[in-house]
């Protein structure tokens, strides 16, 4: 029997032209060496690594697309090579692989048919905004996108902020870039105000990084425009 290959978690970067901060040598070595990718994104995928491993022939190289309509057959066949011995790497749209992310369910599969996983550090999002918020880092939750329609996502709100003062915790969530402003409306209109909210944009990014917390009765006084920027949303009492 082969002996199966390897699971590498490789992250990615959050703000374009910063892989040379963010992205360590460990990474761009392991990329370097590795023929077989599975992706939350073809384009997204293929531009990274060209990036960080400019002398990597592109078209020498498979990029195999699981994203979040991916049923459980395609997640399953993306392993097939690894389990005849070939070493693999996850890559996700931004950030992570499997921090909300669909490689999660790649990686759990490989678990299930003996895979060797390494996951390797690299920008996260949800954990960078949450070690910049000054909030509880002992105890927290992620929520992902909140409800679309405007009563559901009110309702889904006095929920976090509830959840928040009965277990001591910090309730994460974020919104696509569009609905940001709608979102920052309906967060001071609806919170208390003297919850604390952390608006964590652009993360990483040199020149348009906004990681900042205040109370909702100080947010109200002036909101920032986040319209179309990538922004996690963080609140506390």
């Amino acid at each position: 029997m082969n002996k199966t290959g390897t699971l590498f978690l490789i992250p990615t970067i959050l703000a374009e032209g910063t892989a040379d901060q963010v992205i360590s040598p460990q990474v761009k070595d392991t990329v370097r060496h590795l023929n077989y990718f599975i992706v939350e994104n073809l384009r997204t995928a293929r531009r990274y690594v060209k990036s960080i491993c400019p002398e990597l022939v592109i078209e020498q190289l498979t990029f195999v697309q699981v994203d979040k309509d991916a049923t459980p057959a395609q997640v399953q066949a993306s392993l097939k090579p690894v389990l005849e011995g070939k070493d693999a790497g996850i890559i996700s749209e931004a950030g992570c692989p499997g921090i909300a992310d669909p490689g999660a369910e790649v990686v759990k599969f490989a678990h299930q048919k003996g895979i060797k996983v390494v996951p390797f550090a690299g920008p996260s999002a949800i954990l960078l905004s949450l070690m910049g918020s000054g909030f509880n880092g002992q105890r927290f939750a992620f929520h992902g996108y909140l409800p679309i329609e405007k009563g559901p996502r009110l309702q889904a709100l006095r929920q976090l902020e509830k959840e928040m003062q009965q277990r001591d915790q910090t309730q994460i969530f974020m919104e696509t870039p569009y609905r940001n402003n709608k979102l920052l409306e309906d967060l001071v209109q609806t919170l208390s105000g003297s919850t604390r909210l952390c608006i964590a944009a652009n993360i990483t990014s040199p020149t348009h990084e906004l990681i900042q917390t205040k109370t909702i009765s100080d947010w109200k006084r002036k909101l920032p425009d986040l319209h179309k920027q990538p922004a996690v949303f963080l609140i506390y009492k």
